[in-house]
């Protein structure tokens, strides 16, 4: 019987085996049948539709390998059970991913799914129950806590995945090393370190295609699949002893998407925008707009994880106890890589940064108003002129000294102040997803800070450039939505 080493490798290899071969095949028939390829939305940064079905290859790999090794009478007894729970629901979590691949279903539908799928893993006996203590060496009984924080836990670690998926391969290498990690939490014989074995496999195998420029992405239903897999590998892992250790050495490997996410969190919020807001100030959105090519960010990015993955190996092996040392290694690790990419300088600003938040919000709240407005008149208007009037006249409401829209065949604009009175001005522009030929184009007469006062040029309510790209965000958001209403209607209308 093969035990130890070889077993992961042989799973390993067989799951990579399958993962490229499946993925080559998707790849083929959605370019030949045009298939889970989403138009590019707004804040997206590819410019092309490119399929999201690569995640059916990664979950094929990773289930068909493990079930090959489990039907093949090399696993260990008390290892079937877990494995066995573990693909299942994680197959589940993946299903509904994908249904949001192929079908929009809705962001409440998809959270009630994944509390459901959460909730099986827990009365399954996936569970986090106890949690020890490192340093006073206790343990405290969650008691009926433990079914909400299980579900907390498995739902924030398949959404965790999800976030991160904005640059080519970085979710898929971030997820690679996290499941080196835990490869090396387990036994060799045990259900952790086989079913994450296949996973290493099976990334690579993906990654194959999805290194930028990526030919395929993973989609929803590829993150939720390796999110809620991770999730459930951790607690699983956790149960065998060593239980703090290996629920937080993981959130080592996650740093960035941690940092990344909380940081838009706090930036939303003292905006005022929805939290959940996708947006382009992402820290790899931030480095493409530095001039970095994907390429260069994604290997900085894994860089930055491999650093926190032997700290995260650190966490483990010495069972917590040196937590504090470790964490203090992080963060100067990531004061330098902000240091270096001048992110630093924003963020030791915070006085600056929280007070013209907060003096922005009340034009901010406003114009989410008036955008919402917008895009629900998108399905009412008669023809795509009374829609451009439309965005014009939010776009004066809001403050901005002109708007000009240029579609394919048509031009509206809408000026305050003559292009020629020398003034400074700041300009936004966005084309529609997937249209350079139609765009938005936003300008505002410039503040200028002198003598420490801020000196308005115009009537303009806009305080800074920062709060005028937000505006000019929100306007052009709200147009594109609002044309997509239009052509919606436009297409469910009756032809003469």
């Amino acid at each position: 019987m093969i035990t130890g080493f070889s077993l992961l490798f042989l799973i390993g290899a067989l799951s990579l085996g399958i993962t490229a071969s499946s993925t080559s095949l998707i790849l083929r028939c959605s370019r030949q049948f045009k298939l889970g390829g989403r138009e590019r939305e707004l804040h997206h940064t590819h410019q092309t539709a490119i399929s999201r079905l690569g995640g059916i290859g990664l979950a094929l790999g990773s289930i068909a390998s493990a079930l090959a090794i489990i039907l093949g009478g090399f696993v260990h007894a008390d290892a079937l059970d877990e494995c066995m729970k573990i693909l299942i629901l994680s197959a589940a979590m993946f299903a509904l991913g994908l249904w949001d691949d192929l079908r929009t279903i809705g962001a409440k539908r998809k959270l009630m799914g994944q509390v459901i799928i959460a909730s099986a893993a827990y009365f399954s006996g996936i569970g986090i129950h106890i949690v020890s203590v490192p340093f006073g060496h206790e343990a405290m009984d969650l008691g009926l806590w433990a079914w909400p924080v299980t579900v907390l836990w498995l739902v924030a670690m398949t959404n965790l995945i999800n976030l991160i998926d904005g640059v080519d391969g970085l979710a898929g290498g971030i997820s690679l090393m996290l499941m080196i990690l835990l490869a090396g939490l387990g036994t060799t014989g045990c259900g952790v370190s086989i079913m994450a074995s296949g996973m290493i496999g099976a990334l690579l195998g993906f990654l194959w295609f999805n290194f930028p420029p990526a030919r395929i992405y993973m989609g929803d239903g590829g993150a939720y699949f390796l999110g809620f897999s991770i999730g459930c590998l951790t607690i699983v892992s956790s149960q065998k002893g060593t239980i703090f250790a290996a629920l937080i050495a993981p959130l080592f490997v996650l740093a960035l998407p941690i940092l990344d996410t909380s940081l838009a969190i706090v930036r939303r919020g003292m905006q005022g925008l929805p939290l959940f807001r996708p947006d382009r100030k992402h820290i790899h959105h931030r480095m493409l707009d530095l001039g970095l090519s994907r390429r260069s960010v994604v290997l900085g990015a894994y860089v930055f994880t491999a650093f926190f993955l032997l700290l995260g190996f650190g966490v483990f092996w010495t069972h917590g106890e040196q937590l504090p040392i470790l964490v203090g290694f992080g963060t100067l690790f990531i004061l330098l890589a902000a240091g270096k990419l001048s992110f630093s300088r924003e963020w030791l600003g915070v006085g600056r940064v929280l007070g013209n938040s907060l003096s922005a919000r009340a034009e901010i709240q406003y114009a989410l108003a008036q955008t919402r407005w917008l895009i629900l008149e998108g399905a009412r208007c008669r023809d795509l002129d009374s829609l451009c009037e439309d965005t014009i006249f939010i776009g004066r409401k809001i403050g901005f000294s002109s708007v000009s829209i240029k579609l394919a065949d048509s031009e509206k604009k809408w000026q305050q102040t003559p292009a020629d009175n020398g003034r400074a001005c700041w300009t936004f522009r966005q084309s529609l997803p997937g249209q350079n030929d139609s765009y938005i184009e936003i300008t505002a007469v410039a503040n200028i800070e002198h003598s420490a006062k801020i000196i308005s040029l115009s009537e303009s309510p806009i305080l800074d450039k920062h709060t005028f790209e937000i505006l000019g965000d929100l306007l052009a958001e709200g147009w594109a939505k609002a044309m997509a209403q239009w052509k919606k209607k436009s297409d469910l209308s009756p032809h003469p």
